[in-house]
């Protein structure tokens, strides 16, 4: 699947549910599938922040999806869901997403990311509508040896190092064991996703290095960076989106397809968050500037690559925006939303420039 064409044509009123539609990627998932002509239904906590429900307000996804806002610790207002909607094909995205945070929250983390994939699961496993489910995880979920040159493939161990990482490695260990146990039994075709770290338009979360970017810009201060040295495999969001959309598509049509894959940029695109961050600085343009944050900060990993041989072998999937084009992309998203301009149509602009995209060579 290389353009919105062939996404037109399988996801057409398909019934598709979305855990998390009100985070960031959630947003930009429901605007693919809006676009491709899907019966959306999205099932989230409340918006975090107030320019989290504006950035979904302005996208207009309002009137082009069904939005529920509820728990996924709560299994009985997620089974409820899933008896009224009857999903076809299920994205589950909603989870405690960031590191720093479940050093404070991991009772929260743990609960959020583990029992609320079970809670997904049974739901799934009640219903028999269900035939594409993707459990959206983390690259973090490997046993990190903090080797530089190291590229983490799909059956390496996993056992995430802090609360986040952990609780997801834990979610993606339950997920496979719910397929081997009932799933694939049942003929539904399961698989969970280990993307790298993504960037985009939208993305308001604490802590994490581009949105910091952004918000030093416009209240023209310098950048604080935690970890300038770290190496992470960056990758622009849709990427990301249309790994896990040609994931539901392929086991859709084929169980066999079912699995486990990383999804990650090329090797050129392996960059410190240093680099990155003076991407960044170039790409605003003016004279903002960054500097180290010399304080203790808790355990993140130093070194982090992906193998993504699997998906690229077996499911045809490359990468098309490297991440010149996708730092690019969100300071575009960014400035047009600061400005007030019309998020909708900037969001709409940026989906078909990327599946008109050529294929990258990838290194």
């Amino acid at each position: 699947m290389e353009n919105m064409v062939e996404y037109v044509r399988f996801f057409r009123n398909k019934r598709v549910l979305i855990t998390g539609h009100t985070g960031f990627k959630g947003l930009w998932l429901c605007k693919l599938l809006a676009m491709a002509g899907a019966r959306v239904i999205g099932y989230a906590l409340p918006f975090s922040t107030a320019e989290r429900e504006k950035a979904f307000r302005l996208s207009g996804l309002e009137e082009q999806m069904t939005s529920v806002l509820g728990d996924v610790r709560d299994y009985e207002a997620l089974n409820t869901v899933f008896d009224i909607y009857k999903p076809q094909i299920v994205f589950h995205l909603a989870a405690q997403p960031l590191v720093l945070k479940s050093y404070e929250e991991p009772l929260a983390t743990y609960d959020t990311n583990i029992m609320g994939t079970i809670h997904l699961l049974e739901c799934i496993r009640q219903h028999s509508e269900v035939i594409s489910v993707l459990n959206v995880t983390t690259d973090k979920v490997y046993d990190n040896q903090e080797q530089e040159t190291k590229q983490y493939k799909e059956t390496d161990r996993l056992d995430g190092y802090d609360p986040y990482s952990n609780s997801k490695s834990c979610s993606d260990i339950v997920t496979h064991g719910y397929k081997r146990s009932f799933f694939d039994q049942l003929g539904i075709a399961v698989s969970t996703a280990r993307a790298g770290n993504v960037i985009g338009g939208a993305d308001f979360a604490e802590n994490r290095i581009i949105p910091d970017c952004i918000r030093s810009a416009i209240m023209r201060e310098p950048i604080v960076v935690r970890n300038p040295s770290s190496i992470r495999p960056y990758q622009h969001v849709l990427e990301a989106l249309s790994a896990y959309l040609l994931i539901a598509y392929k086991q859709y049509n084929d169980i066999h397809y079912a699995g486990s894959y990383n999804v990650g940029p090329g090797k050129e695109d392996y960059i410190t968050t240093g680099t990155l961050v003076e991407y960044f600085c170039q790409s605003w343009g003016g004279a903002i500037s960054w500097k180290t944050n010399h304080e203790q900060q808790a355990h993140e990993a130093s070194y982090l690559r992906l193998d993504c041989r699997k998906i690229e072998n077996i499911l045809k999937w490359q990468s098309k925006w490297d991440i010149h084009m996708a730092v690019e992309k969100t300071v575009e998203w960014a400035k047009l939303y600061y400005a007030g301009e019309d998020i909708a149509a900037c969001m709409e602009r940026q989906i078909q420039e990327y599946f008109q995209a050529g294929i990258r060579n990838r290194q």
